[in-house]
């Protein structure tokens, strides 16, 4: 999703860092979650620091046919609204199945009470409801695309 907001938003945080930055590096943009609620809820998180890590299924981007993010890679951060809340930095990507996400990873997603038993609780019922609408169903042994990131600017 691209348009004249966020590219005014990218254009600041470029016009902010020091010669050394690539004018030509690009971003993605994106809400977390799959309702503009969440989208707000997680956001929020974000710029609070509690959340640092997030996750998906493989499936779903290969249905979108997209290249998996890689580290560095900038990703402006949108609200329930579709407006920019902040950047994000990708630095670290791992692929595990459902089941392989440890405690230290759910509680970096931040979310709910930060504990496993949430996370696996709340993002279960999340892929359910996700996986739908490209014709899976999520397994435990279903691939996710964990992500850390960090905040670059807000």
């Amino acid at each position: 999703m691209r348009n004249e907001q966020l590219e005014r938003y990218w254009q600041t945080y470029m016009a902010g860092l020091s010669n050394t930055a690539s004018s030509d590096e690009g971003y993605e943009a994106h809400q977390f979650g799959d309702s503009s609620a969440l989208a707000d809820e997680l956001s929020n998180l974000v710029l609070e620091g509690t959340k640092t890590a997030t996750c998906s299924a493989l499936w779903e981007w290969e249905a979108e046919g997209i290249q998996l993010p890689e580290i560095g890679a900038k990703t402006i951060v949108l609200n329930g609204s579709g407006e920019p809340t902040c950047i994000i930095e990708t630095t670290e990507i791992m692929i595990c199945p459902f089941s392989g996400v440890d405690a230290r990873f759910a509680y970096e997603e931040g979310e709910n009470d930060r504990s496993l038993e949430s996370w696996r609780k709340e993002h279960w019922q999340y892929f359910l409801r996700v996986l739908l609408e490209i014709g899976k169903e999520p397994t435990p042994e279903m691939l996710l695309v964990c992500e850390r990131f960090r905040v670059v600017y807000i």
